[in-house]
Protein backbone atom coordinates (compact mmCIF):
# COMPACT_ATOMS: atom_id res chain seq x y z
CA UNK A 1 0.00 0.00 0.00
CA UNK A 2 1.62 3.23 -1.35
CA UNK A 3 -0.56 5.57 0.60
CA UNK A 4 -0.03 7.50 3.88
CA UNK A 5 -1.96 9.49 6.50
CA UNK A 6 -1.44 13.13 6.71
CA UNK A 7 -2.13 16.17 8.50
CA UNK A 8 -2.72 19.58 6.52
CA UNK A 9 -1.25 20.11 3.40
CA UNK A 10 -0.07 17.72 1.67
CA UNK A 11 3.70 18.71 2.00
CA UNK A 12 5.29 19.29 -1.48
CA UNK A 13 2.58 19.27 -3.69
CA UNK A 14 2.45 23.16 -3.83
CA UNK A 15 5.54 23.65 -5.58
CA UNK A 16 4.13 21.56 -8.83
CA UNK A 17 0.63 22.58 -8.63
CA UNK A 18 -1.54 22.99 -11.48
CA UNK A 19 -5.05 24.36 -9.61
CA UNK A 20 -4.79 26.35 -6.64
CA UNK A 21 -7.66 26.54 -3.88
CA UNK A 22 -7.91 28.13 -0.99
CA UNK A 23 -7.85 25.97 1.78
CA UNK A 24 -11.01 26.23 4.55
CA UNK A 25 -10.13 27.44 7.76
CA UNK A 26 -11.07 24.57 10.08
CA UNK A 27 -13.77 26.06 12.25
CA UNK A 28 -12.51 24.95 16.37
CA UNK A 29 -15.09 21.98 16.58
CA UNK A 30 -14.50 20.61 12.81
CA UNK A 31 -11.71 18.06 12.10
CA UNK A 32 -9.96 17.24 9.21
CA UNK A 33 -8.74 14.02 7.53
CA UNK A 34 -6.27 13.60 4.95
CA UNK A 35 -5.00 10.91 2.80
CA UNK A 36 -2.61 10.89 -0.27
CA UNK A 37 -0.92 8.65 -2.49
CA UNK A 38 1.37 8.65 -5.60
CA UNK A 39 -0.04 6.53 -8.61
CA UNK A 40 2.05 5.33 -11.74
CA UNK A 41 0.04 7.17 -14.11
CA UNK A 42 -1.20 11.01 -15.50
CA UNK A 43 -2.41 12.96 -14.04
CA UNK A 44 -5.37 13.91 -16.41
CA UNK A 45 -5.99 10.48 -16.52
CA UNK A 46 -6.86 9.53 -13.46
CA UNK A 47 -8.63 12.46 -13.51
CA UNK A 48 -10.71 11.32 -16.33
CA UNK A 49 -10.96 7.84 -14.71
CA UNK A 50 -12.98 9.51 -11.64
CA UNK A 51 -15.11 11.42 -14.20
CA UNK A 52 -16.90 8.44 -16.44
CA UNK A 53 -19.61 6.70 -15.75
CA UNK A 54 -19.08 3.16 -13.15
CA UNK A 55 -16.35 5.10 -11.14
CA UNK A 56 -18.76 5.32 -7.56
CA UNK A 57 -19.37 1.60 -8.10
CA UNK A 58 -15.72 0.84 -8.62
CA UNK A 59 -14.72 3.14 -5.41
CA UNK A 60 -17.16 1.72 -3.00
CA UNK A 61 -15.89 -0.65 -0.67
CA UNK A 62 -17.20 -4.35 -0.66
CA UNK A 63 -17.36 -4.56 2.76
CA UNK A 64 -19.52 -1.29 2.69
CA UNK A 65 -23.21 -1.57 2.12
CA UNK A 66 -24.00 1.47 -0.12
CA UNK A 67 -25.57 2.33 -2.78
CA UNK A 68 -26.40 4.78 -5.23
CA UNK A 69 -30.31 6.28 -4.81
CA UNK A 70 -29.64 8.80 -7.52
CA UNK A 71 -27.71 11.05 -9.71
CA UNK A 72 -28.11 14.52 -10.99
CA UNK A 73 -25.01 14.89 -12.99
CA UNK A 74 -21.41 13.45 -12.86
CA UNK A 75 -19.24 15.43 -11.05
CA UNK A 76 -19.12 19.10 -12.13
CA UNK A 77 -20.30 21.98 -10.34
CA UNK A 78 -23.60 21.72 -8.83
CA UNK A 79 -24.31 18.05 -9.79
CA UNK A 80 -25.80 16.07 -6.82
CA UNK A 81 -25.77 12.24 -5.64
CA UNK A 82 -28.12 10.99 -3.43
CA UNK A 83 -26.84 7.43 -1.51
CA UNK A 84 -28.06 5.41 1.34
CA UNK A 85 -25.57 3.58 3.60
CA UNK A 86 -26.75 0.71 5.80
CA UNK A 87 -25.05 0.46 9.45
CA UNK A 88 -26.93 -2.84 10.67
CA UNK A 89 -30.44 -2.62 10.93
CA UNK A 90 -30.40 1.19 10.21
CA UNK A 91 -30.32 2.99 6.94
CA UNK A 92 -29.18 6.50 6.34
CA UNK A 93 -29.67 8.81 3.84
CA UNK A 94 -26.66 10.85 2.42
CA UNK A 95 -27.06 14.09 -0.05
CA UNK A 96 -23.88 15.28 -1.41
CA UNK A 97 -23.14 18.09 -4.02
CA UNK A 98 -20.50 18.88 -6.07
CA UNK A 99 -18.65 22.00 -6.25
CA UNK A 100 -15.34 23.70 -7.01
CA UNK A 101 -14.96 21.63 -10.55
CA UNK A 102 -11.64 22.43 -12.24
CA UNK A 103 -11.18 20.38 -15.41
CA UNK A 104 -8.20 17.65 -14.92
CA UNK A 105 -7.78 18.97 -10.97
CA UNK A 106 -10.10 18.81 -8.24
CA UNK A 107 -13.86 18.58 -7.50
CA UNK A 108 -15.29 18.74 -3.88
CA UNK A 109 -17.91 16.90 -2.35
CA UNK A 110 -20.52 18.99 0.26
CA UNK A 111 -23.15 17.13 2.31
CA UNK A 112 -26.35 18.67 2.04
CA UNK A 113 -27.78 15.99 4.79
CA UNK A 114 -26.50 12.64 6.12
CA UNK A 115 -25.10 11.34 8.89
CA UNK A 116 -22.53 14.17 9.74
CA UNK A 117 -23.11 17.57 11.15
CA UNK A 118 -20.96 18.89 8.45
CA UNK A 119 -18.79 17.00 5.83
CA UNK A 120 -16.34 18.68 3.07
CA UNK A 121 -14.16 16.25 0.96
CA UNK A 122 -12.13 17.88 -1.53
CA UNK A 123 -10.32 15.65 -4.34
CA UNK A 124 -7.41 16.91 -5.81
CA UNK A 125 -5.12 15.32 -8.85
CA UNK A 126 -1.65 16.97 -9.07
CA UNK A 127 0.86 16.33 -11.43
CA UNK A 128 3.96 14.68 -9.96
CA UNK A 129 6.28 14.02 -12.62
CA UNK A 130 5.80 12.76 -16.37
CA UNK A 131 3.70 9.52 -16.18
CA UNK A 132 2.64 9.64 -12.23
CA UNK A 133 0.47 11.95 -10.05
CA UNK A 134 -0.49 12.68 -6.66
CA UNK A 135 -3.85 11.77 -5.45
CA UNK A 136 -5.10 13.69 -2.23
CA UNK A 137 -8.27 13.73 -0.80
CA UNK A 138 -9.01 16.14 2.10
CA UNK A 139 -12.19 15.77 4.26
CA UNK A 140 -13.14 18.34 6.58
CA UNK A 141 -16.01 17.00 9.22
CA UNK A 142 -17.56 17.74 12.44
CA UNK A 143 -19.71 14.71 14.40
CA UNK A 144 -23.13 14.67 15.37
CA UNK A 145 -22.85 14.98 19.48
CA UNK A 146 -19.54 15.65 19.16
CA UNK A 147 -19.20 17.04 22.94
CA UNK A 148 -21.05 13.76 24.22
CA UNK A 149 -19.03 10.94 22.10
CA UNK A 150 -16.39 12.78 20.15
CA UNK A 151 -13.24 11.13 21.01
CA UNK A 152 -14.64 7.91 21.09
CA UNK A 153 -16.65 8.30 17.94
CA UNK A 154 -13.79 10.28 16.04
CA UNK A 155 -11.20 7.16 16.60
CA UNK A 156 -13.48 4.91 14.80
CA UNK A 157 -14.34 7.37 12.11
CA UNK A 158 -10.54 8.16 11.20
CA UNK A 159 -9.97 4.50 11.02
CA UNK A 160 -12.84 3.97 9.09
CA UNK A 161 -11.78 6.84 6.62
CA UNK A 162 -8.50 5.32 6.42
CA UNK A 163 -9.83 2.13 4.92
CA UNK A 164 -12.01 3.86 2.32
CA UNK A 165 -9.39 5.46 1.19
CA UNK A 166 -6.91 2.98 1.30
CA UNK A 167 -9.35 1.03 -0.97
CA UNK A 168 -10.57 4.10 -3.18
CA UNK A 169 -6.98 4.80 -3.58
CA UNK A 170 -5.28 1.36 -4.72
CA UNK A 171 -8.87 0.70 -6.91
CA UNK A 172 -7.78 3.92 -9.25
CA UNK A 173 -4.29 2.34 -9.72
CA UNK A 174 -5.45 -0.97 -9.82
CA UNK A 175 -7.85 -0.60 -12.35
CA UNK A 176 -5.73 1.83 -14.23
CA UNK A 177 -3.19 -0.27 -14.42
CA UNK A 178 -4.95 -2.99 -16.51
CA UNK A 179 -6.69 -0.34 -18.83
CA UNK A 180 -3.22 1.03 -19.77
CA UNK A 181 -1.75 -2.87 -20.38
CA UNK A 182 -4.51 -3.56 -22.84
CA UNK A 183 -5.63 0.17 -24.44
CA UNK A 184 -3.17 -0.79 -27.39
CA UNK A 185 -4.89 -4.35 -28.04
CA UNK A 186 -8.25 -2.25 -29.19
CA UNK A 187 -8.35 0.36 -31.87
CA UNK A 188 -10.87 2.12 -30.49
CA UNK A 189 -13.04 1.79 -27.14
CA UNK A 190 -15.18 -1.27 -27.52
CA UNK A 191 -18.53 -1.73 -27.48
CA UNK A 192 -19.75 -4.28 -25.17
CA UNK A 193 -22.66 -6.23 -24.39
CA UNK A 194 -23.20 -7.93 -21.06
CA UNK A 195 -25.20 -10.30 -19.78
CA UNK A 196 -25.84 -10.71 -15.69
CA UNK A 197 -25.08 -7.49 -15.50
CA UNK A 198 -26.84 -7.15 -11.87
CA UNK A 199 -25.35 -10.10 -10.35
CA UNK A 200 -21.14 -9.52 -8.35
CA UNK A 201 -19.77 -10.15 -11.20
CA UNK A 202 -21.67 -8.04 -14.12
CA UNK A 203 -21.89 -5.05 -12.07
CA UNK A 204 -18.45 -4.81 -11.33
CA UNK A 205 -17.21 -5.58 -15.10
CA UNK A 206 -19.47 -3.01 -16.32
CA UNK A 207 -18.07 -0.16 -14.02
CA UNK A 208 -14.86 -1.20 -14.67
CA UNK A 209 -15.20 -1.35 -18.31
CA UNK A 210 -16.91 2.36 -18.33
CA UNK A 211 -13.97 3.93 -16.42
CA UNK A 212 -11.68 1.95 -19.04
CA UNK A 213 -13.31 3.68 -21.49
CA UNK A 214 -15.85 1.24 -23.39
CA UNK A 215 -19.15 1.59 -24.04
CA UNK A 216 -21.04 -1.11 -22.46
CA UNK A 217 -24.59 -2.05 -23.00
CA UNK A 218 -26.13 -3.67 -19.92
CA UNK A 219 -28.59 -6.39 -21.58
CA UNK A 220 -31.95 -6.80 -19.17
CA UNK A 221 -34.87 -9.45 -19.64
CA UNK A 222 -37.19 -7.91 -21.08
CA UNK A 223 -38.41 -5.68 -23.61
CA UNK A 224 -39.68 -3.03 -21.47
CA UNK A 225 -37.87 0.82 -21.76
CA UNK A 226 -35.24 0.66 -19.54
CA UNK A 227 -32.08 3.42 -19.64
CA UNK A 228 -30.98 4.90 -22.81
CA UNK A 229 -27.98 2.48 -24.08
CA UNK A 230 -29.70 -0.88 -22.84
CA UNK A 231 -30.24 -4.37 -24.42
CA UNK A 232 -33.00 -6.41 -24.23
CA UNK A 233 -33.10 -10.83 -24.01
CA UNK A 234 -36.00 -13.15 -23.73
CA UNK A 235 -33.87 -16.04 -22.68
CA UNK A 236 -36.74 -18.50 -22.76
CA UNK A 237 -37.43 -17.43 -26.63
CA UNK A 238 -33.95 -16.72 -27.51
CA UNK A 239 -35.49 -13.15 -29.20
CA UNK A 240 -32.87 -10.44 -28.77
CA UNK A 241 -34.85 -7.29 -29.97
CA UNK A 242 -34.35 -6.97 -33.46
CA UNK A 243 -31.40 -5.17 -35.13
CA UNK A 244 -30.22 -2.98 -31.49
CA UNK A 245 -26.75 -5.98 -30.97
CA UNK A 246 -25.40 -4.79 -34.63
CA UNK A 247 -22.91 -2.73 -33.33
CA UNK A 248 -21.68 -4.63 -30.49
CA UNK A 249 -17.98 -5.43 -30.93
CA UNK A 250 -18.02 -8.25 -28.09
CA UNK A 251 -20.68 -10.14 -25.49
CA UNK A 252 -19.90 -11.19 -22.06
CA UNK A 253 -22.42 -13.78 -21.09
CA UNK A 254 -22.53 -14.22 -17.39
CA UNK A 255 -26.32 -14.85 -16.34
CA UNK A 256 -27.44 -17.65 -14.66
CA UNK A 257 -29.29 -19.18 -11.77
CA UNK A 258 -27.67 -18.58 -8.69
CA UNK A 259 -26.28 -22.26 -7.68
CA UNK A 260 -26.17 -21.80 -4.11
CA UNK A 261 -29.56 -19.59 -3.43
CA UNK A 262 -31.43 -23.00 -2.60
CA UNK A 263 -31.52 -26.69 -1.82
CA UNK A 264 -31.03 -28.43 -4.95
CA UNK A 265 -34.67 -30.19 -5.24
CA UNK A 266 -34.97 -31.60 -8.65
CA UNK A 267 -36.58 -28.47 -9.58
CA UNK A 268 -33.40 -26.29 -8.77
CA UNK A 269 -31.74 -28.11 -10.87
CA UNK A 270 -33.24 -28.03 -13.59
CA UNK A 271 -33.53 -24.10 -13.51
CA UNK A 272 -29.89 -23.77 -12.96
CA UNK A 273 -29.18 -26.31 -16.04
CA UNK A 274 -31.60 -23.84 -18.18
CA UNK A 275 -30.45 -21.21 -16.72
CA UNK A 276 -27.21 -21.37 -18.19
CA UNK A 277 -27.12 -24.51 -21.16
CA UNK A 278 -30.68 -23.59 -22.76
CA UNK A 279 -30.58 -19.96 -22.24
CA UNK A 280 -26.58 -19.85 -23.80
CA UNK A 281 -27.98 -21.83 -26.58
CA UNK A 282 -30.44 -19.31 -27.47
CA UNK A 283 -28.33 -16.47 -27.32
CA UNK A 284 -25.58 -17.73 -29.43
CA UNK A 285 -28.17 -18.85 -32.11
CA UNK A 286 -30.18 -15.70 -32.04
CA UNK A 287 -26.24 -13.81 -32.39
CA UNK A 288 -25.44 -15.80 -34.71
CA UNK A 289 -28.67 -15.21 -36.99
CA UNK A 290 -27.42 -11.51 -37.20
CA UNK A 291 -26.00 -10.10 -40.40
CA UNK A 292 -23.26 -8.39 -38.54
CA UNK A 293 -21.76 -10.60 -35.56
CA UNK A 294 -19.88 -9.57 -32.54
CA UNK A 295 -16.02 -10.35 -32.34
CA UNK A 296 -15.82 -12.73 -29.69
CA UNK A 297 -18.23 -14.08 -27.20
CA UNK A 298 -16.82 -14.82 -23.57
CA UNK A 299 -19.07 -16.81 -21.51
CA UNK A 300 -19.03 -17.56 -18.06
CA UNK A 301 -18.10 -21.23 -16.80
CA UNK A 302 -16.92 -22.59 -13.39
CA UNK A 303 -13.78 -24.97 -12.36
CA UNK A 304 -17.32 -27.35 -10.96
CA UNK A 305 -16.27 -28.72 -15.05
CA UNK A 306 -13.54 -30.84 -13.27
CA UNK A 307 -15.68 -32.78 -10.71
CA UNK A 308 -14.41 -34.08 -7.33
CA UNK A 309 -10.70 -34.66 -8.36
CA UNK A 310 -8.60 -34.62 -5.09
CA UNK A 311 -5.07 -32.78 -5.09
CA UNK A 312 -4.72 -33.61 -9.13
CA UNK A 313 -3.86 -30.63 -10.73
CA UNK A 314 -5.77 -29.75 -13.79
CA UNK A 315 -5.27 -27.75 -16.19
CA UNK A 316 -7.90 -26.84 -19.32
CA UNK A 317 -6.67 -29.77 -21.50
CA UNK A 318 -8.02 -32.11 -18.97
CA UNK A 319 -11.61 -34.15 -19.33
CA UNK A 320 -14.27 -33.19 -17.36
CA UNK A 321 -15.58 -34.97 -13.68
CA UNK A 322 -18.20 -36.62 -12.95
CA UNK A 323 -21.47 -35.06 -10.84
CA UNK A 324 -24.16 -32.40 -11.57
CA UNK A 325 -22.03 -28.88 -11.78
CA UNK A 326 -19.76 -30.99 -14.09
CA UNK A 327 -22.70 -31.82 -16.63
CA UNK A 328 -23.61 -28.40 -15.91
CA UNK A 329 -20.72 -27.17 -17.03
CA UNK A 330 -20.06 -29.46 -20.02
CA UNK A 331 -23.70 -28.31 -21.05
CA UNK A 332 -23.36 -24.83 -20.84
CA UNK A 333 -19.47 -24.38 -22.81
CA UNK A 334 -21.33 -26.92 -25.75
CA UNK A 335 -24.27 -24.59 -25.90
CA UNK A 336 -21.97 -21.30 -27.56
CA UNK A 337 -21.16 -23.99 -30.96
CA UNK A 338 -23.52 -22.27 -33.01
CA UNK A 339 -21.32 -19.02 -32.61
CA UNK A 340 -18.21 -21.17 -33.02
CA UNK A 341 -19.24 -22.56 -36.57
CA UNK A 342 -20.14 -19.08 -37.59
CA UNK A 343 -16.48 -18.42 -36.82
CA UNK A 344 -16.80 -16.05 -33.63
CA UNK A 345 -13.98 -16.18 -30.97
CA UNK A 346 -15.57 -18.03 -28.15
CA UNK A 347 -14.11 -18.12 -24.65
CA UNK A 348 -15.56 -20.30 -21.79
CA UNK A 349 -14.01 -18.49 -18.69
CA UNK A 350 -13.70 -21.35 -16.05
CA UNK A 351 -14.08 -19.26 -13.10
CA UNK A 352 -13.09 -20.75 -9.35
CA UNK A 353 -14.37 -18.62 -5.90
CA UNK A 354 -14.49 -15.21 -6.64
CA UNK A 355 -13.90 -13.60 -3.79
CA UNK A 356 -15.86 -10.62 -2.75
CA UNK A 357 -17.05 -9.26 0.45
CA UNK A 358 -20.05 -7.91 -1.19
CA UNK A 359 -21.10 -11.55 -2.56
CA UNK A 360 -21.27 -14.65 -3.20
CA UNK A 361 -19.49 -17.56 -0.96
CA UNK A 362 -16.78 -15.07 0.97
CA UNK A 363 -20.36 -13.46 2.05
CA UNK A 364 -21.56 -16.20 2.92
CA UNK A 365 -19.18 -17.12 5.27
CA UNK A 366 -18.08 -13.85 7.51
CA UNK A 367 -21.20 -14.35 9.79
CA UNK A 368 -19.63 -17.35 11.66
CA UNK A 369 -16.05 -16.31 11.01
CA UNK A 370 -16.66 -12.77 12.58
CA UNK A 371 -18.16 -14.61 15.58
CA UNK A 372 -14.98 -16.39 15.90
CA UNK A 373 -17.29 -19.96 14.65
CA UNK A 374 -15.67 -20.66 11.47
CA UNK A 375 -13.42 -23.56 10.65
CA UNK A 376 -12.80 -25.94 8.12
CA UNK A 377 -15.39 -28.04 6.37
CA UNK A 378 -15.24 -31.86 6.84
CA UNK A 379 -11.78 -33.07 6.33
CA UNK A 380 -10.22 -29.94 5.17
CA UNK A 381 -8.23 -31.57 3.02
CA UNK A 382 -10.32 -30.61 -0.44
CA UNK A 383 -8.67 -27.58 -2.51
CA UNK A 384 -10.38 -24.90 -3.08
CA UNK A 385 -9.39 -22.95 -6.49
CA UNK A 386 -10.06 -18.95 -5.86
CA UNK A 387 -9.38 -15.48 -7.54
CA UNK A 388 -10.06 -12.27 -6.42
CA UNK A 389 -13.20 -10.44 -7.95
CA UNK A 390 -10.12 -7.66 -9.63
CA UNK A 391 -8.62 -10.23 -11.06
CA UNK A 392 -11.57 -12.33 -12.69
CA UNK A 393 -12.58 -8.83 -13.96
CA UNK A 394 -9.01 -8.09 -15.71
CA UNK A 395 -9.37 -11.79 -17.26
CA UNK A 396 -12.11 -10.86 -19.02
CA UNK A 397 -10.22 -7.91 -20.55
CA UNK A 398 -7.27 -10.03 -21.14
CA UNK A 399 -9.31 -12.17 -22.90
CA UNK A 400 -11.36 -9.83 -24.83
CA UNK A 401 -8.19 -8.55 -26.01
CA UNK A 402 -6.18 -11.19 -26.80
CA UNK A 403 -7.16 -13.12 -30.53
CA UNK A 404 -5.01 -16.08 -29.38
CA UNK A 405 -7.14 -17.19 -26.44
CA UNK A 406 -9.96 -19.81 -27.59
CA UNK A 407 -12.25 -22.46 -25.64
CA UNK A 408 -11.83 -22.75 -21.80
CA UNK A 409 -9.35 -20.74 -19.90
CA UNK A 410 -9.09 -21.14 -16.39
CA UNK A 411 -9.79 -18.32 -14.25
CA UNK A 412 -8.17 -18.80 -11.29
CA UNK A 413 -5.44 -17.39 -9.14
CA UNK A 414 -4.68 -20.05 -6.60
CA UNK A 415 -5.85 -23.18 -4.61
CA UNK A 416 -5.64 -23.55 -1.41
CA UNK A 417 -6.72 -26.51 1.16
CA UNK A 418 -10.25 -25.82 2.69
CA UNK A 419 -8.31 -25.77 6.18
CA UNK A 420 -5.83 -23.57 5.04
CA UNK A 421 -8.63 -20.78 3.32
CA UNK A 422 -10.58 -21.53 6.57
CA UNK A 423 -7.37 -20.50 8.94
CA UNK A 424 -6.40 -17.61 6.54
CA UNK A 425 -9.92 -16.40 6.76
CA UNK A 426 -9.45 -16.38 10.75
CA UNK A 427 -6.22 -14.62 10.52
CA UNK A 428 -7.50 -11.64 8.49
CA UNK A 429 -10.38 -11.24 11.09
CA UNK A 430 -8.47 -11.62 13.96
CA UNK A 431 -10.51 -14.19 14.94
CA UNK A 432 -9.58 -18.28 15.86
CA UNK A 433 -10.97 -20.85 12.93
CA UNK A 434 -11.34 -23.58 15.07
CA UNK A 435 -15.20 -25.17 14.77
CA UNK A 436 -15.28 -27.40 11.94
CA UNK A 437 -18.18 -28.60 10.25
CA UNK A 438 -18.40 -32.17 10.09
CA UNK A 439 -19.14 -33.94 6.42
CA UNK A 440 -22.41 -35.04 7.97
CA UNK A 441 -23.57 -31.86 9.40
CA UNK A 442 -22.78 -30.34 5.93
CA UNK A 443 -24.92 -33.30 4.51
CA UNK A 444 -27.52 -32.79 6.52
CA UNK A 445 -27.66 -29.12 6.06
CA UNK A 446 -27.38 -28.75 2.50
CA UNK A 447 -27.94 -32.25 0.82
CA UNK A 448 -26.31 -33.12 -2.74
CA UNK A 449 -25.41 -29.21 -2.86
CA UNK A 450 -22.44 -30.48 0.08
CA UNK A 451 -20.89 -32.82 -1.68
CA UNK A 452 -20.16 -30.82 -5.03
CA UNK A 453 -19.67 -27.67 -3.66
CA UNK A 454 -18.30 -27.91 -0.18
CA UNK A 455 -16.69 -30.73 0.17
CA UNK A 456 -15.19 -31.83 -3.68
CA UNK A 457 -11.53 -31.01 -4.87
CA UNK A 458 -10.84 -29.55 -7.69
CA UNK A 459 -7.04 -28.08 -7.90
CA UNK A 460 -6.85 -26.09 -10.73
CA UNK A 461 -3.71 -24.34 -12.28
CA UNK A 462 -4.20 -21.21 -15.29
CA UNK A 463 -2.23 -22.39 -17.50
CA UNK A 464 -4.03 -20.80 -20.45
CA UNK A 465 -3.60 -17.70 -18.47
CA UNK A 466 0.17 -17.78 -18.06
CA UNK A 467 1.01 -18.70 -21.76
CA UNK A 468 -0.94 -15.56 -22.69
CA UNK A 469 1.01 -13.40 -19.86
CA UNK A 470 -1.37 -12.35 -17.78
CA UNK A 471 -0.22 -11.15 -14.34
CA UNK A 472 -2.28 -11.44 -11.64
CA UNK A 473 -3.52 -8.68 -9.31
CA UNK A 474 -3.75 -9.89 -6.33
CA UNK A 475 -2.17 -13.29 -6.29
CA UNK A 476 -1.61 -14.19 -2.76
CA UNK A 477 -4.59 -15.49 -0.68
CA UNK A 478 -4.32 -13.20 2.16
CA UNK A 479 -3.54 -10.13 0.71
CA UNK A 480 -6.89 -10.83 -1.88
CA UNK A 481 -9.00 -11.18 1.88
CA UNK A 482 -7.28 -8.34 3.21
CA UNK A 483 -8.16 -6.20 0.57
CA UNK A 484 -11.58 -7.36 -0.24
CA UNK A 485 -12.66 -6.93 3.84
CA UNK A 486 -10.83 -3.89 4.62
CA UNK A 487 -8.02 -5.03 7.02
CA UNK A 488 -5.36 -2.93 5.80
CA UNK A 489 -2.14 -3.08 7.87
CA UNK A 490 -2.61 0.57 10.52
CA UNK A 491 -0.66 3.16 8.05
CA UNK A 492 1.63 5.54 10.07
CA UNK A 493 1.20 9.13 10.50
CA UNK A 494 -1.19 11.45 12.46
CA UNK A 495 -4.23 13.28 11.42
Amino acid sequence: MTGSRIAGAAPGLGARARCVVEDIELMASNRLFAYRSRIAAPADEVFRWHARQGAFARLAPPWMSVRELGRTGGIEAGARATLELRLGFFRLRWVVEHRDFVEGCQFRDVQLAGPFAHWDHLHRVEADEPGACVVEDRVEYRLPFDTIAGPLLDRFVRRSLERLFAYRHSTVALDLAVHRTYASCFARPQRIAVTGASGLVGSALCAFLSTGGHEVRRVVRAPAPGPAGELWWDPETGNIGGDAWAGVDAVVHLAGENLAAARWSAEVKDRILRSRAEATRLLSQALARQERLPGVFVSASAVGYYGNRGDEVLRETDPPGAGFLARVCREWEAAAQPLVARGVRVVHVRAGVVLSAAGGALFKMLPAFRLGLGGRIGSGRQYLSWIALEDILGVIVHVLANDSLRGPVNAVAGAVTNAEFARTLGRVLGRPARFPVPSVVARVLFGEMADEMLLASARVEPARLRETGYRFLLPDLESALRRTLGRFAPLGGSA
